[in-house]
C-alpha cells in the first residue's frame, strides 16, 4: 500500500486505530531501501494480520517524510516508523536483519494468541447479536482460554454466561478477575450482576418483599433484595426504579451500593462506542480525527438523567 498525501489520513492514521501499520520510507535511487523491502515483505506474510506494511516514496512525498523525519532526529533512509493508535509510536533506520525487525515488531504488535482471541471475540459478537448464545459462548470460552488477560473477552463471556443463566461458571470465570473490577467498569457491572444472580436464588418471593417495603418505605434491605430479583431476572428497568428510591432516600446506604448497582446496570445496557479516529501526529499535516460515539438509547438517556436529578 503506497501511502500519499491524499490517503495519509485514512489509510495511515485512522487504519492504525485498528491495526499497527509498518510505514516504510523509501527512495528509487536507494540501495539499502531495496534489500529492506523483501525482507519487510515477508515479514507481514508470515505475522498474517498482526500488522499491515504500508510504503511511502520520499522523493514524491517530501511533507511527509520530512516532517516523521524531524519528528524522530532522522537523516537518512530507510526509515521505518510503526504507527498504532493514530500515532507513530517507533521507528528503526538502515536495512536491518530479519530478525531484527522481528524483534522491533514484536515489542509492538500483537501476538498471535491475541490476534486470535480478537477474531473469536469479533465472531461470538455476531452470533450473539443473531441469537445463537451457544456457538457464541463456545468461541467466549476459547478466547480467554487463548488469551486469559483480555479483558474484552471475558467480559463478553461473563455477559454471556449470565444471559443464559450459567451463573456458576460466571463465577468461575470472574473470579480470576475479581480483583481489576476498581480499573474496569464492564467487568465491575458483570461482578454487579453476578452477585444479584446469587443473590436472587435465595431472596425471598415478591409478595414478601413487596410487603416489607409497603410496611416501611426505608426498608432498604428489602427494596435491595427486589431490585436483585429484578436484576438477575433482566428486568433491567424495574431493578434501577426500586434503586433509586434507595438513592433518593439516602444515598449513601451500604457504601453507595445502590447508585454503584444502578451504574452498573447502565453500564451493561450501554452499547461501546465505536473505535475514534485518531488525530494524526502534530506539525504540518495538520489532520484532525474525528470523535465517534454509540447511538443515544432514550432508555438509557432518561434513566441517566433520573439518577443525576437523585444525586444532585
Amino acid at each position: 500500500m503506497d501511502i500519499t498525501i491524499q490517503n495519509f489520513e485514512t489509510d495511515l492514521i485512522n487504519a492504525s486505530v485498528e491495526q499497527p501499520v509498518l510505514l516504510d520510507i523509501w527512495a528509487p535511487w536507494c540501495g539499502p531501501c531495496k534489500a529492506l523491502t523483501p525482507v519487510l515483505e515477508k515479514i507481514e506474510v508470515a505475522y498474517a494480520g498482526r500488522f499491515k506494511l504500508a510504503k511511502l516514496n520520499a522523493d514524491e512525498q517530501p511533507e511527509i517524510s520530512g516532517q516523521l523525519s524531524q519528528m524522530f532526529g532522522v537523516r537518512s533512509i530507510p526509515f521505518c516508523v510503526l504507527f498504532k493508535g493514530g500515532q507513530p509510536v517507533d521507528g528503526f533506520v538502515g536495512a536491518l536483519p530479519e530478525a531484527q525487525v522481528r524483534e522491533f515488531l514484536d515489542r509492538h504488535v500483537p501476538s498471535a494468541e491475541e490476534v486470535a482471541a480478537d477474531e473469536d471475540v469479533a465472531a461470538a459478537e455476531e452470533l450473539l447479536a443473531e441469537g445463537d448464545a451457544d456457538s457464541a459462548l463456545e468461541r467466549l470460552q476459547e478466547a480467554v482460554a487463548i488469551d486469559p488477560a483480555n479483558d474484552v473477552a471475558r467480559y463478553d463471556y461473563l455477559r454471556a454466561l449470565l444471559t443464559v443463566g450459567r451463573v456458576d461458571d460466571a463465577r468461575r470465570a470472574f473470579d480470576p478477575v475479581a480483583s481489576k473490577v476498581m480499573l474496569d467498569a464492564r467487568l465491575a457491572a458483570a461482578g454487579h450482576w453476578l452477585a444479584a444472580c446469587e443473590k436472587a436464588a435465595s431472596a425471598r418471593s415478591p409478595e414478601q418483599l413487596a410487603a416489607a417495603i409497603a410496611a416501611s418505605k426505608r426498608d432498604f434491605d428489602a427494596r435491595f433484595e427486589l431490585a436483585q430479583t429484578h436484576f438477575a431476572a433482566q428486568r433491567f428497568t424495574q431493578a434501577m426504579d426500586e434503586l433509586l428510591e434507595i438513592v433518593m432516600r439516602d444515598k449513601a446506604w451500604n457504601g453507595e451500593l445502590a447508585r454503584k448497582t444502578y451504574v452498573a446496570i447502565l453500564e451493561l445496557m450501554s452499547k461501546p462506542a465505536p473505535k475514534a479516529e485518531a488525530a494524526a501526529p502534530k506539525g504540518a499535516l495538520e489532520l484532525t480525527g474525528k470523535v465517534n460515539t454509540a447511538p443515544a438509547d432514550p432508555v438509557i438517556d432518561q434513566y441517566r438523567r433520573k439518577l443525576s436529578m437523585a444525586l444532585f
